[in-house]
């Protein structure tokens, strides 16, 4: 049977369906639409560039086009790290600060996102390397550029973005970004990164331990986005039970969300900041989370700090929830999270008998939402006989859960991604 003939047989392939043709050979003229003088070999090779699909034989002598295997995907930068940079530092002289960050995705090139704090910054020099022990490197220092230029100067609370940079990450890996800065930074609110440091000077690019003083507050850098295959890229979006707080020294490796990466092997870059209530939640928002290129599921567990608020009733809190899902549902898709046991009020104080029952109408609010999937920590976290008791063992100071509650809430949303999320 010739090429012709093959070619209408095509209909029920790849090239079937391009060409629009819709049956069987109906014995009509096959030449309608070839030009003279081709041959087989050279139709292989279409002008569009559209890969043929290898003619199959079937026992009865027909000839069909089989479908071409899928090319991959290219590949395309997601999160691999994440925070959120609510505080401000400032420093009047040139000074280097090494962030030591883990990263929660595989791929060969990066891009750095700094945030300015509460005026304006001008950073001179930054590079990314590998991260040892004691603010040492493991890696040369390899230098980021900004439009092509080795540092920027930017206004009040802004993002600015790296060119991206060869440089092959693996899942889990601790990267060291070290920067030369002078005037003000974003800065987390909680003390959660140790092993960074900061020193008078321009030391961006030193290779052995940068000395100078500790400092374990996240600055300057926002995201690290790394470039590879694409996939399941996800945000968590909370106060300071997301953020990490568990006593003075934290860190951000004992999280939820981070146990949950470590768990699931994929992005799961943390937005949590302490205190915040859905107010700030929606204000920052743009900044701190629709800001993110390539994450595909968002994971609220928000409320606590607005319990019991001065004029702060549960329809409000519904309101203020649903003006964050609409804001993020064009983005993701959502998981949102019943709230945790709440034993007591914070330093603000409050209404504890009030709070707890808002906390409880919420979370039954929480459980009845279609728009979102629902994970249930609450359940997971209290105890049997009192919702409104942590599980002993599990708490610091009746509100925060400790490394042992977050190891449980880890287990729980690991459990509920894999059953409803598909992972």
């Amino acid at each position: 049977m010739g090429l012709r003939k093959a070619l209408r047989w095509g209909c029920f392939g790849v090239l079937g369906l391009l060409a629009g043709c819709g049956g069987m050979d109906d014995g009509g003229a096959p030449e309608e639409g070839l030009g003279q003088g081709h041959t087989d070999a050279e139709v292989t090779a279409p002008a569009d560039g559209l890969e043929v699909a290898p003619a199959l034989t079937l026992h009865d002598e027909r000839r069909v086009q089989a479908t071409p295997p899928l090319a991959p995907l290219p590949a395309r930068f997601q999160p691999a790290f994440h925070q959120s940079l609510r505080e401000s530092v400032s420093v009047g002289t040139v000074t280097t600060y090494r962030m030591k960050v883990p990263v929660g995705r595989t791929g060969g090139r990066v891009r750095v996102t700094f945030r300015s704090g509460d005026g304006s910054l001008t950073l001179q020099r930054a590079t990314v390397a590998k991260a040892g022990a004691n603010g040492a490197l493991t890696s040369a220092p390899v230098a980021l550029t900004f439009n092509g230029g080795a540092g920027f100067t930017t206004g009040t609370r802004t993002l600015v973005t790296s060119d991206p940079v060869a440089f092959p990450v693996a899942f889990g890996d601790e990267l060291a970004i070290s920067f030369e800065v002078k005037g003000a930074l974003g800065k987390s609110r909680i003390q959660a990164f140790p092993d960074s440091w900061t020193r008078a000077g321009a030391y961006a690019t030193a290779q052995g331990a940068l000395g100078g003083q500790a400092w374990e507050f996240a600055t300057g850098v926002a995201t690290v986005d790394v470039e590879g295959t694409p996939g399941r890229s996800f945000v968590t979006i909370g106060d300071s039970i997301t953020e990490g707080y568990m006593d003075d020294r934290n860190d951000t490796r004992d999280t939820w969300s981070f146990l949950t990466q470590r768990q699931l092997g994929v992005p799961v870059v943390n937005s949590g900041a302490s205190g915040q209530g859905f107010w700030d939640a929606n204000l920052q928002l743009p900044q701190e989370v629709l800001s993110l290129q390539g994450v595909t599921d968002c994971i609220v567990l928000l409320g606590v700090n607005d319990l019991a608020a001065a004029d702060m009733t549960v329809p409000k809190l519904q309101q203020r929830m649903t003006q964050l899902l609409d804001q993020l549902q064009p983005m993701c898709r959502l998981w949102v999270s019943t709230l945790l046991p709440k034993e007591k009020m914070g330093a603000d104080g409050g209404d504890v008998e009030l709070m707890k029952a808002q906390r409880h109408e919420f979370n039954a609010w929480i459980r009845g939402l279609t728009r979102a999937d629902v994970i249930d920590l609450e359940a997971v976290t209290r105890q049997p006989g009192n919702v409104d008791l942590f599980i002993d063992g599990l708490e610091t100071d009746g509100i925060h859960p400790n490394a042992k509650g977050h190891q449980l809430m880890a287990a729980e949303v690991v459990r509920v991604l894999k059953a409803k999320g598909g992972l």
